[in-house]
């Protein structure tokens, strides 16, 4: 076995972040993930991100959809529903991100599914879950990042009434996949030893208040909020600077931008002392010598002395640090319209069954023919006919 899910085949209704994150993933291990669309593709082609060039399709969908198959069906028209309760059947995992009840009323839906292939894992992700009196709610990234705290949190808690601030890079959607991936590949665990498939409710709303633990759980314990307690204590409330002058701490200006400094470990307190010879550091006096030095010059006489430190990159500065090249973090990939590209690896390095980005997003309808040819075992005659009647759509050079 050279990846960990090689066996596994994944059938993706999912479009936007949330979903199309999970099993992109999951294609990353090794799983062979079919992502199914309509003929005119998911709307996540469309954005958000801006459409390249003349590919019709968003720098979104590119960095989500990477290694996996594509097929273009409409689920709409009897012939083309049909096709894809066929390709339940010789699945092992179905994932789709619709609002609750809309793979339900095309028949497919776990109970609908489960008839077809009765050890099927069945994940239905959303914003709210599949119960609740938020179930049919739409949701987005920043819907569920509001409502769990995060966006307060992200803005000016410093201050009472702090206006809010959505966090950069929909962590709302990426985390969600994240832990939903992290179910499914469960349930395959739990599978491999009773043979018993099943449903899993995965919605963005329930994963952000639990990455809010540390809020929650303090609030709990006394009642009242961080920045309530240390206003009390009458300590710097904001949560970007240090709390006392004399801890190293927070978001430092550089010539050319800023550093980030998570410091006060004692040690590196000490070294810093003693190079400066002086029996007391301030953060003020490091702003005044960091000024005067770029970002790297920064990270680099700060990380000397054993201070947690970073440079505040945009994302795109973060592939060209030489660490992040030496963990092999970006790879190039082809695109059969756009051309190639370098794009994020699998993040996790494993000593025998590495994870890993081997191809580009698929153009809309790319692995139809194959699919239908391969797995269904259909005569190029009767994939000529179901392309004819409008129930699949097939690209070819």
């Amino acid at each position: 076995m050279k990846k960990i899910l090689e066996d596994v085949r994944v059938l993706d209704f999912t479009h936007v972040w949330f979903g199309p994150y999970c099993t992109m993933l999951l294609a990353e291990l090794g799983a062979e993930v079919i992502l199914v669309e309509p003929p005119w593709g998911n709307i996540g082609r469309m954005g958000p991100g801006e459409l390249f060039k003349n590919t019709r399709t968003s720098t979104s969908f590119y960095s989500l959809n990477q290694n996996k198959k594509g097929i273009a069906v409409d689920m709409k028209n009897p012939e083309g529903i049909a096709l894809v309760k066929d390709l339940v059947k010789e699945s092992d995992i179905v994932v789709q991100n619709y609002v609750p009840g809309v793979m339900e009323r095309l028949g497919l839906g776990y109970e609908d599914c489960k008839k077809i292939k009765p050890d099927l894992i069945y994940a239905g992700l959303s914003g709210f879950g599949q119960t609740g009196p938020y179930r049919e709610y739409a949701s987005y990234a920043v819907i569920a990042e509001a409502m769990s705290g995060h966006s307060y949190a992200n803005g000016n808690p410093a201050e009472p009434g702090g206006k809010p601030k959505s966090l950069a890079g929909a962590i709302g959607d990426l985390a969600p996949g994240t832990m939903a991936a992290f179910a499914i590949c469960a349930a395959l665990r739990y599978r491999d030893k009773t043979g018993l498939g099943q449903s899993i409710d995965v919605n963005q709303l329930d994963t952000m208040v639990s990455y809010n633990t540390p809020s929650t759980t303090d609030f709990s314990l006394f009642g009242e909020t961080s920045a309530e307690r240390r206003r009390k204590r009458q300590l710097n409330p904001d949560p970007d600077q240090p709390t006392q002058p004399q801890q190293i701490w927070g978001l430092i200006p550089c010539k050319d931008g800023w550093v980030q400094v998570a410091g006060s470990r004692p040690k590196a307190m000490e070294e810093l002392k003693k190079f400066l010879g002086t029996d007391e550091v301030d953060i003020n006096s490091i702003k005044t010598k960091l000024s005067e030095m770029t970002k790297k010059e920064a990270f680099d006489w700060l990380v000397q002395f054993g201070f947690p430190a970073a440079p505040i990159y945009q994302a795109h500065e973060a592939m060209n640090d030489p660490h992040v090249i030496d963990h092999n973090m970006f790879v190039e990939v082809e695109h059969p319209l756009a051309g190639k590209y370098k794009t994020p690896n699998f993040p996790v390095h494993y000593s025998l069954t590495p994870g890993e980005v081997t191809s580009a997003c698929p153009v809309l309808g790319q692995h139809t023919e194959w699919v239908l040819t391969n797995i269904l075992k259909k005569t190029p005659e009767q994939v000529a006919s179901l392309e004819q009647s409008g129930a699949i759509s097939c690209w070819r050079k």
